[in-house]
């Protein structure tokens, strides 16, 4: 973020320079600031669109189980995609045992990650023996975000009580080849 202030504060004092020395006349050292302005704002905007990231939680091991058929990746797949196409960077949860229930053995998250196609570090899976509940809402909480999944999270509303705040959790269903998202805009 500092270079494109950088040169932007730069190429405007040149250009500032160059107005006061030449005029408005095109000469060399004007052309390089407007040049350094118009490359400074698009550096600019793009690190500012970087940074807006809209995240989104999705539990994983819930989703699972949206597919008509029982467990299935399909299904966290098409609700990945669907939020990815609505502007949103899903983050996703699973329970250790997640893997056994798609392809019969363990899967850590490089697995899931490449079969959801994800960065490896939106794709979470909670440690054997340890509920991946408490572990999504910690992170949603700490990216500022939403989490979609049909759980209440009743256990969990003490330690988390945003999860009995209205549209904090994203309910849905796959109904065919389609996702239905109640609440998400």
């Amino acid at each position: 973020m500092r270079v494109p202030i950088v040169l932007l504060f730069l190429s405007s004092a040149i250009a500032a320079l160059s107005l006061a020395a030449h005029g408005p006349v095109a000469s060399g050292p004007l052309l390089v600031a407007l040049v350094g302005l118009l490359i400074g704002a698009l550096l600019l905007a793009r690190a500012l669109r970087a940074r807006r990231k809209l995240w989104i939680v999705v539990d994983g091991s819930n989703v699972l189980h949206w597919h008509p058929t029982g467990p299935r990746l399909e299904a966290v797949t098409a609700v990945v995609a669907e939020l990815s196409r609505r502007g949103f960077a899903p983050v996703v949860w699973f329970d250790a045992n997640a893997g056994y229930l798609v392809a019969n053995r363990y899967l850590g998250p490089a697995p899931f990650a490449r079969l959801l196609g994800l960065p490896e570090r939106q794709v979470y899976v909670a440690p054997k023996g340890t509920p991946a509940d408490p572990l999504l809402l910690h992170g949603a909480n700490l990216l500022g975000a939403r989490v979609v999944t049909n759980d209440r999270f009743r256990d969990w509303a003490a330690a988390h009580p945003r999860v009995t705040e209205p549209g904090y959790l994203i309910r849905g269903r796959v109904e065919g080849e389609r996702v239905v998202l109640d609440g998400v805009g």
